[in-house]
Order: structure tokens, then C-alpha cells, then sequence
């Protein structure tokens, strides 16, 4: 006999794997595969190198900014304590730097997506004149006149001699191991936790109104689209079209990954939103008869203030609370100390 209590839960389970679940929390699609894949010879070697580049500030014209500074470890690598990311010279950028995690499968990198491959993504912030002011010839000179740098690269790729092809993949290969995997969500998709009945609210919100975009596991589709923010009359900023110089990418920004929200505040491209709240009123008061809204955001969502509130706590259940403290990411000072102490013997 079917009855309303057999209709409700049968409903439930199609949302759950529209949202990526299947019966009893088991997540429907598994992370895919890697879209960048490197197999160095010596790859904790490389890793370390890229590890020891990333943190070190020798990276920017006047060695005051690193990759770091705008991506910390203990934020999910974002930046969150400014709107808008600093450069040299404490200028200030367009945007908000986002988080780094899961980022080898992602296709595009940059908020506009600039670069697409992950060896070459480190080269964009060296080069801009806002950011680190420096060219890969002269970081490539600094780095050859320390002979900590020289065995580095000696440990690395069998040769003690820097280059710029050997430093950009080994900052690429040390992002590709930035792997966040340890939310709630996915102790649930493991069968090691339960959904509290308001997360399990918050997932049915989730799934009718933000998967169609933010499809799990990682989250984002990593697609281009227009989410109705007005344009910064300061920043001038056209997303998508200063790459591809089309009037239709006009405005269009990848859409991030949900997971680590808590570490990554501020929100957008350009860090307007503080709170989730705020982004979800954003979504919620959408003017969706505007033609210029990427589709899956024309259709309203009229959330009371209650699925606004099981939303966000669905929305904490991605968060990897373990990444930001993770040794193996942060700043390498054991290996930093080790290394000048070998390299200060050796030149005596």
C-alpha cells in the first residue's frame, strides 16, 4: 500500500541523488579523475621545492609578497583579510584571491579563467604588475645565487641549476596535492556520520536550488556564468570577456567550489559578501525576469528564513576542518631550517 509517509521518503531519496547521494548517504559520483597529472621521478623532492617556492616572498619584485600572502594555509589558501587581494607596493587588486584545494580538477584557474593548465598558473601573479612585479628571468637569477635553492633543485631534477620551467612545475605539483576530502559531507558519504535533520532540510534546499551548479563532489562545475551581481563602477571588472574579448562573456565569473565556505570568507570575485547569509539573500532576492542571469538562476527561490538557515548548516557540512591545519601544506620551517643549516656547511 502506498501511503503519504511512503510518497514524502521516496521524493526525499530523488533529491538526494539529484544532489549526489544514493540510499543510505553513499555519494552516487566518486571524485573524478585528475585533469592534471604529473608523475615526476623524485616527486617529494619536487613537491618540497614547490612547497619551499610557494611560502617564499624571493617570488615578488621587492620580496615582500609570496604565494601565500594572498593564499593562506590556515583560510583553505584563500584570502580573507581584505576584499580585494594586495600586491607590491601595498597596491590592491580586482579580486579576491579564492581558495586552492581540489584544484587538479579543475579545467580553468583564475576567476576569469585565464590560465588553464596548473604548471602555468603560478606564472600569472609574478608577472602582474599589481601583484608580484617580477619576471620569471630575474626570479630565476635570485634563485641560482642561493646554493640552499642550487640543492633544491639538485634534489628535485638531478640538476642544480634553477629554471623557470623546473620552479612553475613545482609550485603546480605542490598545489595538486592540496586535496580537501574531510568534510562532514563526506564522513556521511562513508557511512561514519548521520545528517542532523536540519542539514538533511538544508540538503533538499541544496539540491533544488544550487546543485545544478555546484554539483557535488567537488562542488562547482567550474562553468562561467552571470549570477546577477551589479558591476564595480571602480573595478570595471568584465569577468570572462577580458579573456575572450566576447560581449556574451561579459560579466561571467567560474563558479567556486562550495566546500571550505567557513575558512573563505569573503564571497564573489570581488569579496562584497562577509556572510552566507548574505550570499543566499543575494540569491534569494534575484530580479530573475533578468534576461542577462545564466538560466538556472531565473527560476525564484522564495526561501523562508528557515531554509535559509538549514542551507547554511548543509552548506558547513563541507567544511574540511583538518585541511588548514594540515603540516604537509603550511609553511615548510623544519625543511627551511634543515636546508640552510646543510647549505651554510657546505659553502664553508
Amino acid at each position: 500500500m502506498i501511503t503519504k509517509k511512503r510518497i514524502v521518503w521516496a521524493w526525499f531519496a530523488v533529491l538526494l541523488a539529484a544532489a549526489g547521494f544514493r540510499s543510505g548517504g553513499e555519494v552516487a559520483a566518486p571524485f573524478p579523475p585528475a585533469l592534471y597529472q604529473a608523475h615526476p621521478s623524485r616527486p617529494a623532492a619536487v613537491r618540497l621545492l614547490g612547497r619551499v617556492l610557494f611560502y617564499d616572498p624571493i617570488l615578488s619584485r621587492d620580496s615582500s609578497i609570496s604565494c601565500a600572502s594572498c593564499h593562506s594555509p590556515y583560510n583553505a589558501f584563500a584570502h580573507t583579510d581584505h576584499a580585494l587581494s594586495h600586491g607590491i607596493s601595498d597596491s590592491i587588486g580586482m579580486r579576491n584571491a579564492p581558495g586552492l584545494f581540489n584544484v587538479s580538477h579543475q579545467p580553468y584557474f583564475m576567476w576569469d579563467g585565464a590560465i588553464h593548465h596548473l604548471d602555468a598558473q603560478a606564472l600569472a601573479p609574478i608577472a602582474h604588475p599589481g601583484e608580484m612585479g617580477e619576471t620569471l628571468e630575474h626570479v630565476v637569477s635570485k634563485l641560482s645565487k642561493q646554493t640552499f635553492y642550487r640543492n633544491l633543485f639538485r634534489s628535485a631534477y638531478a640538476d642544480s641549476i634553477p629554471s623557470g620551467v623546473g620552479m612553475l612545475k613545482a609550485i603546480g605539483f605542490f598545489l595538486s596535492g592540496l586535496d580537501s576530502r574531510g568534510s562532514r559531507y563526506d564522513s556521511v558519504a562513508a557511512h561514519r556520520a548521520e545528517f542532523t535533520e536540519q542539514e538533511r532540510s538544508g540538503l533538499t534546499v541544496f539540491t533544488t536550488h544550487c546543485a545544478s551548479c555546484h554539483p557535488p563532489p567537488l562542488f562547482s562545475r567550474y562553468s562561467f556564468e552571470r549570477n546577477g551581481l551589479a558591476a564595480d563602477a571602480r573595478l570595471r571588472d568584465e569577468g570572462r570577456k577580458r579573456i575572450t574579448g566576447k560581449p556574451a562573456d561579459a560579466f561571467r565569473f567560474k563558479v567556486p567550489s562550495l566546500r571550505n565556505l567557513e575558512f573563505t570568507a569573503p564571497y564573489m570575485h570581488d569579496g562584497r559578501f562577509k556572510t552566507l547569509y548574505e550570499v543566499i539573500r543575494h540569491y534569494n532576492n534575484l530580479n530573475t525576469a533578468d534576461t542577462l542571469l545564466s538560466p538556472e538562476l531565473r527560476t525564484p527561490m522564495h526561501l523562508t528564513d528557515r531554509q535559509r538557515t538549514d542551507l547554511v548548516a548543509f552548506l558547513l557540512c563541507l567544511n574540511d576542518r583538518g585541511f588548514p591545519f594540515r603540516s604537509s601544506h603550511q609553511y615548510p620551517r623544519t625543511e627551511l631550517d634543515s636546508l640552510r643549516r646543510i647549505s651554510s656547511n657546505k659553502s664553508r
